[in-house]
Order: structure tokens, then C-alpha cells, then sequence
């Protein structure tokens, strides 16, 4: 059996291999088993949220099917964002967390994410104990001891008061107009809603999901439409969530896109001024600009970097005891109030900072320069493997060697597309440009032949 799990769970398109009815089925029967206390007699409890993709239903009753066969009693969370899903398996003392959904991806792709009981990502060692589990089978549970399924109606309700518990108490949102982006997603209410009774005019975009819009021409990966409804409505900042909301894009009052090296800036200067950066240190992956670096470092602060995926951001955090970290992608992870990336909790601590600072979202926006860089992403085929191309390995030689001194190259496959990312940074922009470019054009031809 091909490996299921990627960098985040398993995803694909919905009816096509691994992302099929019947594979979810056999998921949930493994995960079921691996979680199952048998040696307690404790009731054994998992709970599934999913986003507002269509095939959302197919899997849900697949995998509730699947763990229901072992004994497990399953939660049915509805629409809500995956950080709820994290939230919920923690307070409602469950097993196990399921979140069903592709995140950014388009509303064909789906996916199934997993939280152990304390609420965080399951790490690789544990998946891989899952992927033996489904490649062996599982023997189903005796008639009697079938697990039961309901619906939880409250769980959307839940979430919000966890968000407004992180916003600084006796602080509201009085007086600023906010644009919220919710992708037709999975927080198309809770994210509104929250804003709202804090105190906010609310302006939302994306909040009416059909099964198909999910992240269809709104969102994080298309802030566009937010940026033109900030201006047209003259709003003092734009929030953008993906389809899940765990992540994160911020427009300031132009309708211009902030970064989220930038947001983790601002974040961790704050933190480390108010003593509260545990560790002294901020995590962010690789692909965080080395302007980022540089201004932590003045101000005394580490940059610690991990492999791409908020989940390898979570691990490294949880080994080190920190508490701030994230992706440049807008992956914001704050372990004081949450397990995982929490896109409308990251928006509000911006806002947060907007009041206590008197400043426009704008000069917030910019912490320091940037180091410039370049990203590039080459498409290639399934059973392709154009990194062990010899011509594409002394591409990549070549250009490390064009930039060591004053940058760096990172080159990686992304693990949720079939895709080759190629990324450089380097003061002189017209080296780095032509460094990216000559191993693009390697992966180019690799993948042709």
C-alpha cells in the first residue's frame, strides 16, 4: 500500500485514491483501534468537525462508520474550523479528533486530519502505526459493543467563547470596521459572529458555502475580493481565512496583503516586551524570510526553524517549551489558547495590537525589511521524481553555490500538490532570480522527458 499521510494528514481528490468512501472506512476502523482504551472501562469518544466541502457528508459517515465498528462512540461537530477540532477533543475528555477537510485546496480535494487527546496533531510515528493498521485490516468490535453516534448542536458556540477568552479582557472592538474573508468555509459563522460581539462592524465576504465555493475566488489564497471590499467600504483592516481556518492573511486599510513573517514579527516583539515569549525564541519553518531572522536578533530573540508544515511547528514548540510560532503562509500557532494554527484567534490578537498601539493596520503590517525572495512552483506527473534528475541535482549545486555567502536556496516537494517548490533569497534580487530560474528550467525539462 502507497504511504497515506502526508504533511497533513491524508488528501486528496474526493473519490479518487487514498480520498475514497471506502478508504476513509478503513481509516476510521484503524484509527478506532489504535486509540481504543481497552484497558479502561471509560466510554471511548471521537469527534468529527469537517469544512463545507460537498464530499464532507460521504466522508463523515465513512469514517463514523469505520470507528463505530470498533467501539467508539462518535461526536458529529458539523462545520467548524479544524482548531475547534482540537479544542473539543481536549474539553470533551475524547480519544481521539477528526477534522475532515483540504484546508486551501479547491472543493474537489478533501482530507482527514487527526488530534490525539490532548488536542494536538498526531505525530509521524503514530500515523505510521496507522498506515500498518489499515494495510493489515482490523477485526470489528462484537455486536454489543458498537459504538453510537450524535450530533453535537453547541459546537460552533463553544468556539467562540474559547476565541473571545483569548482577546484581552475588558478590551472591545468599538469603532473598527473589519472585513472577514471566510473562504465558504468552515468558519462562514463563527468567525462573523465573534468579530461581532466583541464590539465590530462586520463587513463578511465568503459565508455562503453550497458544497462547491470553498475557497473559490475568496479566501486566503485569493484576497483579492476581501482588498477591493476593504477599500469600497473604506474598513480599517481585512481578516482572510482559508476553508478550515487555520490560517491566515491580513489586508491592511489599502487593501494590501500582509505577510506572515511580518504578523510573527509584530507578534513576537510584543510578547518579548510584555515577558511572556517563552523561551525567547519564535518557531517558523524554512521558508521564513531571513529579514525575519535579523529583526529577531536585534531584539534578542532566536528564530528556531523546522521543516515546512504547522504540525512540525507544533512539535518543535511542544520540545522546546515555546509558545509562539508559525508559517510565513499565515499559519499562526499560539499554544497559550490553542493546539493548533488558529486563524480568527491570530486576527484577533492583530486586532488586539491595532487598539493597544493607535496604529493603522498599515504600519503595523511592516515590521522590517525583507530580504528579497522568490518562490516558484514546477507541476509534475504522478510516478515522476524529477529531484533525482542529474541534470536537475547540478542545477541545484550550482545555484547553492551562486548564492552561499549572501542567501540561501531551499528546494523542497510540496506534500500536499504534486509539485516541486523552488525557492532563493539573496540581496542581489537579479542573481537570486536567475539562480530559481536555471533550477526551474532543469525541473522544466526533467519533467518533460
Amino acid at each position: 500500500m502507497t504511504k497515506l499521510f502526508g504533511t497533513d494528514g491524508v488528501r486528496g481528490t474526493a473519490n479518487i485514491h487514498p480520498m475514497t468512501a471506502e478508504m476513509a472506512l478503513r481509516v476510521g476502523a484503524a484509527v478506532g483501534r489504535y486509540f481504543r482504551r481497552e484497558e479502561t472501562s471509560a466510554a471511548h469518544r471521537v469527534v468529527i468537525g469537517k469544512d463545507t466541502r460537498l464530499s464532507g457528508y460521504m466522508f463523515e459517515n465513512a469514517l463514523t462508520a469505520g470507528l463505530t465498528s470498533t467501539g467508539m462512540n462518535v461526536l458529529l461537530l458539523g462545520p467548524v474550523p479544524t482548531p475547534a477540532v482540537g479544542l473539543l477533543t481536549r474539553s470533551m475528555r475524547a480519544d481521539l479528533g477528526v477534522m475532515i477537510s483540504a484546508s486551501h485546496n479547491p472543493a474537489q480535494d478533501n482530507g482527514i486530519k487527526f488530534f490525539g487527546p490532548d488536542g494536538f496533531k498526531l505525530s509521524d510515528a503514530v500515523e505510521a502505526e496507522i498506515e500498518a493498521l489499515v494495510a493489515a485490516g482490523v477485526e470489528p468490535t462484537t455486536a454489543p459493543e458498537i459504538g453510537r453516534a450524535k450530533r453535537i448542536d453547541d459546537s460552533r458556540f463553544r468556539y467562540i467563547e474559547r476565541v473571545k477568552s483569548s482577546f484581552p479582557r475588558q478590551m472591545r472592538l468599538d469603532g473598527l470596521k473589519v472585513v472577514i474573508d471566510c473562504a465558504n468555509g468552515a468558519a462562514h459563522h463563527v468567525a462573523p459572529m465573534t468579530l461581532w460581539e466583541l464590539g465590530a462592524t462586520v463587513i463578511p465576504v465568503g459565508v455562503s458555502p453550497n458544497g462547491h465555493n470553498i475557497n473559490d475566488n475568496c479566501g486566503s489564497t485569493y484576497p483579492a475580493t476581501a482588498a477591493e471590499t476593504v477599500v469600497a467600504h473604506g474598513a480599517d483592516v481585512g481578516i482572510c481565512l482559508d476553508g478550515d481556518a487555520d490560517r491566515v492573511i491580513l489586508l491592511d486599510e489599502n487593501g494590501k496583503v500582509g505577510d506572515g513573517d511580518q504578523f510573527m514579527a509584530l507578534m513576537a516583539a510584543r510578547w518579548n516586551a510584555d515577558e511572556r515569549l517563552k523561551g525567547d525564541a519564535l518557531v517558523a519553518t524554512v521558508m521564513s524570510n531571513l529579514g525575519l531572522e535579523q529583526f529577531l536578533a536585534d531584539r534578542g530573540v532566536r528564530l528556531e526553524r523546522t521543516a515546512v508544515g504547522d504540525r512540525y511547528v507544533v512539535e518543535r514548540m511542544r520540545q522546546g517549551g515555546f509558545n509562539l510560532g508559525g508559517e510565513q503562509s499565515g499559519h499562526i500557532v499560539m499554544t497559550d489558547y490553542a493546539t493548533t494554527g488558529d486563524g480568527l484567534m491570530a486576527g484577533m490578537q492583530f486586532l488586539a495590537e491595532m487598539i493597544r498601539a493607535g496604529k493603522p493596520a498599515s504600519e503595523l503590517m511592516h515590521q522590517f525589511e525583507p530580504v528579497p525572495q522568490l518562490l516558484e512552483n514546477v507541476r509534475f506527473a504522478a510516478g515522476q521524481v524529477p529531484l533525482e534528475n542529474a541534470h536537475v541535482k547540478a542545477a541545484i549545486a550550482q545555484a547553492e553555490q551562486d548564492l552561499a555567502g549572501g542567501g540561501r536556496l531551499l528546494i523542497r516537494k510540496s506534500g500536499t500538490e504534486p509539485l516541486v517548490r523552488v525557492m532563493a533569497e539573496h540581496e542581489d534580487a537579479a542573481l537570486m532570480e536567475h539562480a530559481v530560474q536555471s533550477v526551474v528550467t532543469a525541473v522544466e525539462d526533467a519533467v518533460k522527458t
